[in-house]
């Protein structure tokens, strides 16, 4: 089973930089610019791992909005387009089991949100809060 000690490995592997670690809370937050990684949360919960990372603040959207980040969904292989629970911020969010896994899926999530952010940015940035 990965572990914190682990998932850190992985993370020194892939080339990302660490921003900041959080130890007693087992959180890495990464950075790759190139990749467009910005403050990306790593988190290792007890059985999964929580790979998250704000994309914008989003203004009260209508209905084709949110239909559209659906829509933008399909096109990852990896992880999704989500709103926070207040519904203000669009966040891209994938969960991996711990008990196998390995630097291939981690990679595989961080290559779905470059990806995403490469083909969707500009549309995604036209639902920014103003």
């Amino acid at each position: 089973m990965a572990d914190f000690t682990t998932v850190k490995e992985y993370v020194l592997e892939l080339g990302l930089a660490i921003a900041e670690e959080i130890p007693a809370e087992e959180i890495i937050i990464v950075n790759d610019e190139e990749r467009g990684v910005q403050n990306l949360v790593i988190d290792c919960e007890e059985t999964v791992l929580v790979i998250e990372q704000l994309i914008l603040q989003v203004a009260n959207g209508a209905a084709e909005t949110y239909k559209r980040i659906l829509q933008m969904n399909r096109d990852l292989v990896f992880g999704a387009f989500v709103l926070n629970e207040e519904g203000d911020s669009l966040l891209y969010r994938n969960t991996l089991a711990l008990e196998n896994l390995d630097l291939n899926e981690l990679e595989s999530t961080i290559n779905s949100l470059s990806l995403g952010l490469a083909e969707h940015g500009e549309e995604l940035l036209g639902f920014a809060a103003k």
